[in-house]
């Protein structure tokens, strides 16, 4: 098993362990988290050519709230909810990325 979650784990291990970690930061993590789920419509690197998802280089970078519940809640036909297969560590993650701007 491989991707965003086996990475948060080792990073989780490594701490309880003492050992400090040269590992990719939060943005770079959640960069992985969004290409898990959020590529497919909202493009690489948050560059969506055309369609009807939201340019997420302009998402407010300071309503993280408003973030958790479009992402948690989804926006009815233009996006499903993820609250099943997002958890709060996540969900912080791919805040970072979004809010790095891609």
């Amino acid at each position: 098993m491989s991707g965003p979650r086996t990475a948060v784990a080792a990073l989780a291990v490594m701490l309880a362990l003492g050992v400090t970690p040269a590992l990719a930061d939060d943005a770079d993590i959640g960069r992985e988290i969004y290409g898990e789920f959020c590529l497919n419509c909202h493009g690489r690197d948050m560059i969506q050519a055309g369609g009807v998802s939201s340019d997420l280089r302009k998402f407010p970078k300071d309503d993280f709230d408003r973030f958790r519940n479009v992402v948690l809640e989804g926006k009815g036909q233009a996006m499903p909810a993820w609250r099943d297969k997002i958890g709060d560590d996540d969900l912080k993650l791919l805040w970072a990325y979004v809010r790095s701007g891609g």
